[in-house]
């Protein structure tokens, strides 16, 4: 089962989201600041991380800059601020996801399924999934989940390779966003502009040497994104 770690200044609300996450037969660390939260990860084999924004010592936004330098785990970030804005900087640094406090304890946990699911899914080696794709200098080996550009490895997140994937295996097609933010989060797209438009953008800036004028990742005015059919 997967190691979680919870990250929050508030004993209680890391003792609350302990309990549940107990019930669903997770292992659970806990971290009351940003650098524990660091401490933790060193020295422990963490699958996912909840960590709150606000936070003395190291908070949530800084400790997140930090673990993108060197590891793809999932991140969940808890905030008490709602507007877009927090939002989209929680993205902007690195986080997979987003949840808004007060939150729904339900939801907290159906989010930290849907991340593992696809970050486990990163690590799977199962024969009927072997694929290589490929658009032009684009190579995604599905078997081990790498991403190759003009013969250099790319460092993508789960949901930066899952929004590749989709676009790559359906070269040519445009997906509107309700349809990347549906097929790639599993829920309805309420409010899903935003988070794709950064991940979007994520993408491009790994893969693309003029993120400004894409060759593979394009925008379709209007409608959507698509990888464009190339030669191979």
């Amino acid at each position: 089962m997967a190691n979680i770690l919870v990250c929050d200044d508030d004993k209680e609300i890391v003792e609350a989201i302990e309990i549940y996450l107990r019930e669903e037969g997770y292992q659970v660390y806990k971290a009351y600041d940003g650098k524990q939260a660091m401490e933790i990860l060193d020295r422990e084999q963490i699958h996912l991380l909840i960590m709150d924004v606000m936070m003395p010592q190291l908070d949530g936004i800084q400790a997140t800059r930090k673990i993108r330098e060197n590891s793809s785990i999932p991140i969940i970030i808890l905030s008490a601020k709602s507007e877009d804005g927090d939002k989209i900087l929680g993205l902007n640094i690195g986080a997979d996801d987003y949840v808004t406090k007060p939150f729904n304890p339900l939801e907290l946990m159906a989010r930290v399924k849907s991340n593992l699911r696809r970050y486990t899914s990163l690590g799977s080696l199962e024969q009927e999934n072997i694929r290589i794709y490929q658009a032009g200098g684009l190579i995604i080996n599905d078997e081990n989940k790498e991403v190759h550009v003009d013969g250099e490895p790319v460092k993508l997140t789960p949901i930066e390779y899952n929004i590749l994937l989709l676009l790559v295996k359906n070269q040519g097609r445009v997906f509107s966003i309700n349809e990347i933010y549906e097929n790639i989060w599993n829920e309805d797209a309420i409010g899903a502009d935003n988070t794709v438009a950064v991940h979007i953008r994520h993408i491009r800036e790994k893969i693309e040497i003029n993120p400004r004028d894409p060759r593979y990742l394009k925008v379709v005015w209007g409608v959507g994104y698509k990888v464009e059919k190339q030669e191979q």
